[in-house]
């Protein structure tokens, strides 16, 4: 008989192994170990995850709303207060999908709609990559533009 012949004779028998193999852990655990049990997304966690994407995109000055970014800007201040990165950011997260609303102050001088479209790119990149769930939508509503005149609502740190 030839190598080759010999070689698809015990191809078979390999894949039985295996087979058997299979559905005997299958029997012992219950399967593939890693479907086994359910993983939850809170909403918080992909509020920070879009907020920080939305924030890496040339054009967006700030996240939320005037209101919003006075409170942080008096939490901040306040000792053991963190910066909020989820401000300006409220999602729906369901068991496969999420659906995102974004609050936004543009550089004046910006193409408005060149900045969201990339916002919106940016945000579904990083939700889809790292939450794994079907980002459906992102709506974004642009709230103030930030004129090179303005002083910033949040001051900058007397640390250097």
């Amino acid at each position: 008989m030839s190598d080759t012949a010999q070689r698809n004779q015990s191809e078979p028998a390999a894949k039985t192994s295996a087979d058997e193999q299979r559905r005997a852990a299958m029997k012992k655990g219950g399967g593939d170990p890693g479907v086994r049990g359910r993983t939850t997304i809170a909403d918080g966690v992909v509020e920070k995850i879009a907020g920080l994407a939305a924030r890496d995109v040339l054009g967006v000055h700030a996240m939320g709303s005037g209101m919003s970014r006075t409170f942080g800007a008096v939490r901040d201040r306040v000792p053991g207060g963190t910066k909020s990165v989820s401000r300006g950011v409220k999602a729906e997260v369901g068991e496969v999908q999420t659906a995102l609303d974004l609050e936004i102050v543009v550089d004046y001088g910006v193409a408005i709609s060149d900045v969201a479209r990339d916002v919106r790119e940016n945000v579904i990149s990083a939700v889809e990559r790292m939450t794994g769930l079907e980002v459906v939508e992102v709506n974004i509503a642009v709230s103030d533009v930030k004129l090179p005149d303005e002083e910033d609502e949040e001051p900058e740190s007397r640390l250097q």
